[in-house]
């Protein structure tokens, strides 16, 4: 392969330990952010799957049937925490001493504070590695422009050094210290992306979460689930 005196093999070769340092940061992040990516866009998806089969889980004849649906549809989903969660706290409650302080509350209330605990541990675990997308996106397009301009300067320090000021001695090395803005840029546009398409994914899950929790509330109350308009489904009994 032919050397191109002008290309990224260039920049690289000549270019001091701050420019291959910056480099070497430019990659870390966009490694990192890509690894950000294609983790929580599975698990996004993963959640979206169980969102959909919390339908199905109210069709089922049993509450160990509904867990098993929402098993099938994703394995340890958020949603099928958030359904052992909830048969846990009453259970809990039910078998407790009742000296506990916990008995001082209502069942309903005992109940509704458990799920919106098992909600917010799994909120934060979806949240987790959105940070770092911010952090690339917000960071990367200034630590390429840093890597710009030290490499400008140090063009021109050269190009006054050699006395010589042509438009052939200026373009290239000019040219070569502009790459290190667009690595900046191509780093940071799709963590940018990433972070905006995995919140607004994680948003819908949440509602539907919280929907499920207080269809959960019911079943667990009155032995029927309640529906998306706050009223009480008729509980299907086992033919």
């Amino acid at each position: 392969m032919e050397y191109n005196p002008y290309g990224v093999q260039a920049l690289w070769s000549q270019g001091d330990m701050v420019i291959k340092g910056v480099a070497l940061l430019l990659l870390i992040m966009s490694i990192a952010s890509w690894y950000v990516i294609a983790t929580r866009s599975w698990r996004a998806l993963k959640n979206a799957r169980a969102a959909r089969a919390t339908a199905d889980f109210w069709h089922a004849q049993s509450f160990d049937e509904g867990l098993e649906i929402l098993t099938l549809a994703a394995p340890a989903s958020q949603f099928q925490h958030l359904a052992e969660q909830g048969r846990a706290a009453v259970d809990h409650y039910n078998n407790s001493n009742r000296t506990h302080l916990h008995n001082q509350l209502s069942v309903a209330d005992w109940l509704e504070a458990c799920l919106r605990g098992a909600i917010n541990e799994s909120v934060e675990k979806m949240q987790r590695g959105l940070p770092i997308l911010a952090s690339v996106g917000s960071t990367a397009p200034f630590i390429g422009l840093f890597g710009t301009v030290w490499g400008i300067y140090h063009a021109l320090v050269g190009i006054g050094v050699s006395g010589s000021a042509s438009i052939d001695k200026v373009a290239g090395p000019v040219g070569e210290a502009l790459i290190m803005t667009a690595f900046g840029l191509a780093v940071a546009i799709p963590a940018v992306l990433g972070f905006n398409a995995l919140s607004r994914a994680n948003k819908g899950v949440q509602g539907r979460m919280n929907q499920f929790a207080h269809q959960l509330q019911g079943y667990f109350l009155t032995g029927a689930p309640v529906s998306s308009g706050g009223a009480v489904q008729p509980r299907r009994e086992a033919a």
